[in-house]
């Protein structure tokens, strides 16, 4: 036991100072040919920056979206009636369906189970407005009351209308954040009054900024949810009608908040056939269902992260053959010195250590440069293009252990090769 105590040791002294001597003697060839090792690093750096920049822009759009899905409700279903405002196309559903209309709210609130609260839409775009807006004129919404709970809106002053403003019909409203500086700007909007088409309404409430759907083509249509006049039900069935109003439907939204998600594909899936049987299968409206839409779009994101990693790694796999030709240059420069090392009794492990040595501290202080280069990459992407960046953690150990690894895999050859070399052959080499 008392040898063993000191033997162990030894050897681990040994060995970290054999390690120690290849690391300063691999700091020492790097540094003497500055140039040769920064323009070996160039695919490293540009690869793990590509890396780390593609991944931030992909966080960033992925936080946002995923934000916008969660904030429409994870317990939340909705219906949107598919209108048009073309007089024959309106024609021919009609011959086969009503479209989206109170009896099927009525119908769907009475035959689903965990209800917690639900409320029909009825959504109007004024053909005028005073105060003129100052950009796109507000949507305007006419819903119940209890879409406040279910669209989890916060009034950021004021108040939103109640049961009994609904049930009177009460020319008020409550303002979306856009729409409150487009008409008023930085002025107190409480108590002022806003003419939507020939009908005078009294705002009450102002909500908090929301986020909006960017995007077309989805399931979520792009609309700006901060542009947005909320008004009673009533009110907007008594008081309001637009150009469109004889081809649009009865209503053409229907907001269900249910009280447990895990329910919420069941649910869906009850809905569409109530709306089947009652629309005679005319496929007049869709149904959204944000957990769903949640979950897809992880997996797409998933999908997407590997995508944009393959895509930059083509940049590393560049780098790495890089760091292979410049190693295999230097065994051709450094056949004597290794020759020599040979005949004073250094093992081929030795040499491919010192070799592989080299490698990884290229591919080492490329991935730092690179990281740092991907970085300021990804924050200039975000100031240039506006969109959302965010550099993870996960993005820079991922691009850090790649071109780590591509520095090993690509160093592994060049550095078996000088161990191989016949040392005799190899001193006489000039």
């Amino acid at each position: 036991m008392p040898v063993t105590e000191t033997l162990v040791p030894a050897r681990v002294v040994s060995a970290y100072q054999q390690w120690w001597r290849d690391v300063q003697l691999g700091v020492q060839n790097l540094t003497l040919h500055g140039l040769r090792s920064l323009l070996t690093m160039l695919g490293m750096i540009f690869g793990v920056a590509a890396v780390v920049a593609m991944l931030s822009i992909g966080a960033g759009a992925k936080q946002k979206v995923m934000a916008f899905i969660e904030q429409m409700g994870v317990r939340n279903l909705i219906v949107e009636a598919k209108e048009t405002t073309d007089w024959q196309a309106h024609s021919r559903i009609r011959k086969i369906s009503p479209g989206l209309t109170f009896q099927d709210y009525r119908v769907i609130r009475d035959d689903l189970s965990g209800i917690v609260a639900s409320t029909p839409r009825k959504r109007m775009t004024p053909s005028k407005i005073l105060p003129k807006s100052q950009q796109d004129i507000p949507v305007l919404y006419g819903v119940n009351p209890s879409y406040q709970q279910i669209a989890g809106l916060h009034l950021l002053m004021g108040r939103f209308f109640s049961q009994d403003d609904e049930e009177d019909g009460e020319p008020v409203c409550v303002m979306g954040a856009t729409a409150r500086w487009s008409l008023f700007g930085s002025s107190d909007p409480i108590g002022q009054y806003i003419k939507v088409n020939e009908q005078w309404f009294r705002v009450i409430g102002v909500v908090t900024p929301q986020l909006s759907a960017q995007t077309e083509g989805s399931a979520v249509a792009a609309q700006d949810v901060n542009n947005i006049l909320y008004v009673p039900l009533n009110a907007a069935l008594l008081r309001l009608e637009d150009s469109y109003s004889d081809v649009r439907d009865e209503i053409d939204g229907i907001y269900l908040n249910l009280h447990d998600s895990s329910d919420i594909s069941e649910a869906s899936q009850v809905v569409r056939a109530i709306l089947d049987k009652s629309h005679h299968g005319a496929d007049d409206f869709s149904i959204i269902v944000p957990a769903e839409l949640l979950a897809e779009q992880r997996r797409t994101e998933q999908m997407f992260n590997a995508v944009m990693v393959a895509i930059a790694s083509i940049s590393l796999l560049v780098g790495g053959i890089g760091i292979m030709n410049i190693m295999l240059a230097s065994i051709l420069e450094r056949t004597r010195e290794i020759g020599l090392r040979r005949a004073v009794g250094a093992r081929q492990f030795d040499i491919v250590r010192q070799f592989v040595v080299e490698a990884t501290m290229i591919s080492f202080a490329g991935g730092t440069i690179g990281v740092i280069f991907g970085f300021f990459i990804s924050r200039l992407i975000a100031w240039l293009a506006g969109w959302s960046t965010i550099v993870t953690p996960g993005s820079i150990v991922l691009a850090f252990l790649v071109s780590i690894s591509v520095g090993l895999l690509f160093g592994i050859y060049p550095a078996t090769k000088a161990a191989r070399l016949d040392p005799v052959e190899a001193i006489r080499y000039e």
